[in-house]
């Protein structure tokens, strides 16, 4: 598991603009990043697959992020991208809860309530206001002063309204609309009623207090009323998770509870007295990261006894073992887990990381054909650019190494370095190829960023 810092990440602290989020309501956290996780990532698209087919969407289309983020919330920005809450995941209750929330946030997509529609609602409550405006000042002209400068002073308020009409309806379309999903794909809605009840009801009382014009979701209460009508006259109201779908969000939780929380915290949660897999998985997870090597590869050897062939418990034990300067040794677990689960980006880095580390040169070679196979799956991976750098310059491909550098720059928004790279790395590149080209590339978009923002800072004025 890593924290990414990839151009996802970029978007967030604009997303609220265009973000259609699940939980108005729930108390804020403050974000801490972007993670990245095999297991998880498959998990979730595991969930939200069929539910996109049965929204109409192709599912390779819609990207799936994880967010470091203690708070209960979920949400679609930038489009095609559903952005899940780390607290989400390990505060609900069931794997229903979390479906039904993957549910919504596809309603969000398949209704495109996104960043066009919230500039058309934006649109659609400037109509309100410049009425408003206009006579206000006809009212002053025509001699109500006290009346004109009442319609004026409303005038926002007026906006506001129309355009919170306009969200709360997009957020009741999507809870409908994945309840309808949902009934689809032979699954319950009532994760949805049980979330909203436990996790939104309870700070009701202060969105009471609030004015229905600044209102962006509509109350818990006749959002749950509403989806419970729903969920009775659907004929798989009652279903339960399969044993498939109960296990993956078992380990889920487990493996984020490890990850984000202190030992304490998860020994109080799964104490040495449970024996459950998820239980030793979260140990596990927890004893590496205070650096109980012993106590980690006890809890692991178990669990790989149990299930030899679980991809992710090989990932962890080649994880805790290149993390404690073993870099050769784990290369045989790195190498299985990609064997149990092929194609896999995060496993494929895994395991050309460690070749590199443990043998240099030696190891370069599969690691650049591994590396490669990632950023074409993965062309915004920076994480994986920066490894394909080092392998390009553990075989003295300067120009090679330079120009994924220039990748990895690019990726993670910092245009200046990649020109820098990127021109370097053209410089000695043999001219008409596509390395050559893409250099190229990465010089003209790169410098037209660098020479905007420069622009910018300057006020409008061109550098002199």
């Amino acid at each position: 598991m890593k924290l990414s810092p990839g151009p996802a990440r970029q978007w967030l602290a604009g997303a609220a603009l265009a973000a259609c989020a699940l939980l108005a309501s729930a108390p804020p956290a403050s974000a801490q990043g972007l993670i990245r996780d095999a297991e998880i990532e498959d998990t979730l698209r595991v969930y939200t697959d069929p539910l996109l087919q049965a929204a109409g969407l192709t599912p390779s289309d819609v990207h799936l992020y994880i967010i470091g983020d203690p708070s209960i919330n979920a949400f679609v920005a930038g489009g095609q991208n559903i952005f899940v809450h780390t607290g989400l995941i390990m505060e609900a209750q069931t794997p229903n809860e979390v479906i039904g929330v993957l549910a919504h946030e596809t309603g969000h997509i398949a209704g495109g309530h996104g960043p066009r529609r919230s500039q058309y609602a934006s649109n659609q409550a400037l109509g309100p206001m410049l009425i408003s405006l206009a006579l206000g000042v006809l009212a002053i002209a025509g001699g109500e002063p006290g009346a004109g400068a009442a319609l004026i002073s409303g005038s926002q308020q007026f906006a506001m309204s129309s355009f919170v009409q306009y969200t709360q309806a997009q957020e009741a379309s999507a809870d409908q609309a994945g309840l309808s999903y949902l009934e689809a794909t032979g699954q319950s809605g009532r994760g949805l009623i049980t979330l909203f009840n436990r996790e939104l009801r309870p700070y009701e009382f202060r969105t009471r207090r609030i004015p229905p014009y600044m209102m962006t979701h509509p109350f818990a209460s006749d959002r749950v009323e509403s989806l419970r009508v729903g969920v009775d006259a659907g004929s798989h109201r009652d279903a339960a998770a399969s044993a498939d779908t109960e296990r993956r969000f078992r380990y889920m939780q487990a493996k984020l509870v490890g990850f984000t929380r202190t030992l304490p915290q998860t020994l109080a949660r799964y104490p040495t007295t449970d024996n459950s897999g998820p239980a030793r998985y979260a140990r596990a997870v927890a004893y590496y990261r205070v650096s109980d090597l012993a106590l980690a590869r006890g809890e692991l050897d178990v669990l790989m006894r149990e299930e030899p062939n679980n991809p992710y418990y090989q990932e962890l034990m080649g994880q805790i073992l290149f993390e404690n300067g073993r870099a050769e040794e784990s290369i045989a677990f790195h190498r299985r887990s990609l064997e149990l689960a092929p194609n896999q980006p995060l496993l494929q880095t895994n395991l050309a990381r460690a070749l590199v580390q443990a043998r240099g040169r030696r190891g370069a070679d599969e690691a650049i054909e591994l590396l490669r196979l990632v950023t074409a799956a993965e062309p915004d991976n920076a994480f994986a650019w920066r490894e394909l750098a080092q392998a390009r310059n553990e075989r003295g491909e300067e120009a090679l190494a330079e120009l994924a550098s220039a990748e990895q720059s690019f990726a993670l928004g910092d245009y200046g370095l990649a020109l820098s790279f990127a021109e370097r790395a053209r410089r000695t590149l043999p001219a008409s190829t596509p390395d050559y080209q893409r250099a190229a590339d990465i010089v003209t978009f790169a410098g037209a960023e660098v020479r905007e923002r420069m622009r910018e800072q300057g006020g409008g004025r061109r550098p002199g």
